[in-house]
């Protein structure tokens, strides 16, 4: 179970990661979107949207930091190993509540907006219940271990991140990582397998052409703004 989990469950999840994102380029172009329900309620939105996706991009901010920053670089920084625990728990914590917030206004909006919950669809909802597991199971391993130091897990999970990427998974890290951690890092990897086929998949998505685009350039039709037409040889007749 150890190497099934923690030798081979990341390149199963990364694998379904590459082909689903290679597929849904290939065959549903169209459907590469937000598929964006603004039209049918904008103002919750205007709330939930951005507290779920600043909240989202500190996690994995945090993510990022604490697995793949190692220990000895922040050491020479001069951070103690409290202090980057405190960063990690008060910081990642109120990420955490951040994106809960916003998913569950998201949901609410979803479940009491006829149009919104009609257009609705089944990888939508199991995107919500995957992605509120691995947050919640997240903040719950952080505040398990919030006392002292907390559970140093740049000494375990963090090194054993780093191996995948060489392909030697280094599997003896795990051993006698908190359960809740591991479920966390497992529902992690079952989030990264479900990307491509949800609506998630826009994150993947850079609007780089709108920087090298042409102009659009709106004009007015309403008379008084615009003033009077002036007349254009062979279209208007001209007035007597």
């Amino acid at each position: 179970m150890t190497t099934l989990l923690w030798g081979v469950l990341p390149y199963v999840a990364f694998a379904l990661l590459v082909a689903g994102l290679i597929w849904r380029y290939r065959y549903d172009k169209y459907g590469w979107t937000t598929r964006s329900s603004q039209v049918y309620e904008s103002k919750l939105l205007n709330i939930a949207s951005p507290a779920f996706h600043y909240g989202i991009l500190f996690v994995l901010v945090g993510h990022v930091v604490g697995l793949f920053i190692p220990e000895s670089w922040t050491d020479s920084l001069g951070v103690s190993e409290h202090t980057y625990h405190l960063f990690s728990l008060y910081g990642g914590t109120a990420a955490g509540i951040l994106t809960v917030a916003g998913i569950a206004l998201l949901v609410y909006r979803r479940r009491t907006r006829a149009p919104v919950f009609r257009a609705t669809t089944a990888n939508d909802k199991l995107m919500y219940l995957v992605l509120v597991g691995a947050i919640v199971m997240g903040m719950a391993a952080k505040l398990s271990h919030a006392s002292g130091d907390g559970y140093n897990y740049r000494h375990s999970i963090a090194p054993w991140a780093r191996s995948l990427f060489t392909l030697s998974p280094d599997i003896d890290r795990m051993e006698g990582v908190p359960v809740l951690y591991q479920v966390h890092a497992v529902i992690g990897m079952a989030l990264i397998a479900l990307v491509p086929y949800t609506r998630l998949v826009h994150m993947f998505s850079a609007p780089v052409q709108y920087l090298f685009r042409p102009y659009v350039v709106y004009r007015t039709r309403d008379p008084e703004q615009l003033g009077p037409r002036p007349e254009r040889r062979g279209w208007e007749r001209a007035g007597s």
